[in-house]
């Protein structure tokens, strides 16, 4: 939301995870081009109960400070429990995941009659389009998930995978590439799912249709995907496009069998490993991180080890440790729980894991000329997502700059001169207003 005393006709607080981000964004428009004013939409999270906590928090918060604003509230959590949101006096309206991505859902204050995401069918009609500070675009190619890990309520909340098809995201790609966004991110609930509903196209085709029809675009990147479903494409692309970002952000979870297993993961441990070594063999210089659960049901300590070894064993620098928090409603939040503060201890192990694994791959960027596009706040992302400072630097520009020092959290160094701005404030509004 924007700051204090200066107020949007249509305002978000959005939670959780990026695809919920850029929906927002998507939403916001929708709701601005539909004439809405003084409406306050909160995009909720399902992923763990503080999630939802924070969101039912800010409600609360929000009509302390804008008592005359229209709240309405969707996203997962409000799908996946509408009424205990439609109770809250603070709420004007609980829309499900379905009825949010409706553009007519928001030309009208009227309720809109709820439709279960469950139900939900044909592809998307179309991507949905994010900014992160005014520097990279997001678009959104895929949502919903046809699995069922055992500690995942999103299932539940999304409905079932829905991919746009690749006409839609090829548009896309092309507006926004016209307005000067030289990095462009791939996202989706199951990403790696893309196309199955379509029949003609994966994920591997999508990315190499993208960059040949876009030789302007100068980086496209993937958020987080599942080790199991990459394709032969998605393997071909990162071999032969070094437009394709350097990048992965595994959907891992554990390293140990039985675990992996109880999860109702579709992997096993030898597979990460396994796939993290054909793609370093094929692009060198790629980089992985991962998400981690700590303290899993049943977990043991040799289990946990299992988990922590796989940092070592595929190569991970960026890690997203969680603690396991049970969801009602999932399987695994009836299964034997690990202690408290067990749990607790061992994400704290992993995050120190994660730290040295940071450490040693900031190491490897000292001497090094890296590739930044700028952002706000004095910082940039090289192409492997290392966090690089730019000294001030205007964001939306690419800047080589050669590493010399890293403080632990990100890399700095000397910037190059030359750098070319593309994306100008104006292009920047007409998009993100």
């Amino acid at each position: 939301m924007t700051g204090s005393g200066t107020f949007r006709a249509v305002e978000v607080a959005s939670f959780g995870c990026r695809l919920n981000l850029v929906e927002s964004e998507a939403m916001r428009r929708a709701a601005e081009k539909a004439g809405r004013e003084n409406l306050i939409i909160v995009n909720t999270c399902a992923v763990t109960a503080e999630a939802t906590r924070q969101a039912r928090q800010a409600i609360r918060r929000i009509r302390r400070e804008r008592p005359s604003a229209e709240i309405i509230v969707t996203g997962c959590a409000a799908e996946i429990d509408p009424g205990s949101f439609s109770q809250m006096p603070e709420v004007s309206r609980v829309l499900g995941n379905a009825g949010k991505s409706d553009a007519a859902a928001w030309a009208s204050a009227e309720p809109v009659e709820a439709q279960s995401i469950m139900n939900a069918a044909g592809p998307l009609n179309i991507p949905a389009e994010g900014v992160e500070d005014h520097t990279r675009a997001f678009l959104a190619v895929q949502t919903g998930c046809d699995h069922r890990c055992t500690f995942c309520i999103i299932p539940f909340a999304r409905g079932p995978s829905r991919s746009s098809p690749a006409e839609a995201i090829l548009a896309s790609v092309r507006r926004l590439t016209d307005q000067g966004f030289r990095e462009i991110v791939l996202t989706g609930v199951d990403l790696t799912s893309y196309g199955q509903d379509l029949g003609d196209i994966r994920l591997g085709g999508l990315v190499k249709a993208i960059l040949k029809a876009a030789p302007e675009l100068e980086r496209l990147r993937l958020s987080s995907i599942d080790c199991i479903e990459a394709d032969a494409d998605l393997f071909s692309a990162f071999a032969e496009e070094p437009r394709l970002a350097p990048h992965l952000h595994l959907s891992l979870q554990a390293g140990d069998d039985m675990i992996l297993k109880r999860m109702k993961r579709r992997h096993l441990r030898a597979d990460a490993v396994r796939l993290c070594a054909e793609l370093k063999r094929l692009r060198p210089d790629i980089v992985f991180g991962a998400d981690l659960i700590a303290g899993f049901p049943t977990e043991t300590e040799a289990m946990f080890e299992n988990t922590a070894s796989l940092i070592e064993d595929c190569g991970l620098a960026y890690l997203h440790v969680f603690p396991f928090s049970p969801r009602p409603g999932t399987p695994a939040a009836k299964m034997p729980a690990v202690a408290p503060t067990l749990v607790k201890q061992r994400a704290a192990r992993l995050r120190l894991a994660g730290e040295t694994a940071l450490a040693r791959h900031h190491a490897t960027k000292i001497g090094k000329t890296l590739r930044v596009l700028t952002e706000r706040g004095g910082f940039g992302r090289a192409a492997d997502f290392t966090l690089v400072k730019t000294d001030g630097a205007p964001p939306s520009q690419m800047r080589d700059i050669c590493i010399a020092r890293d403080d632990g959290k990100s890399v700095s160094g000397a910037v190059s001169p030359g750098a070319r701005p593309r994306l100008t404030e104006d292009a920047v509004t007409a998009l993100v207003s």
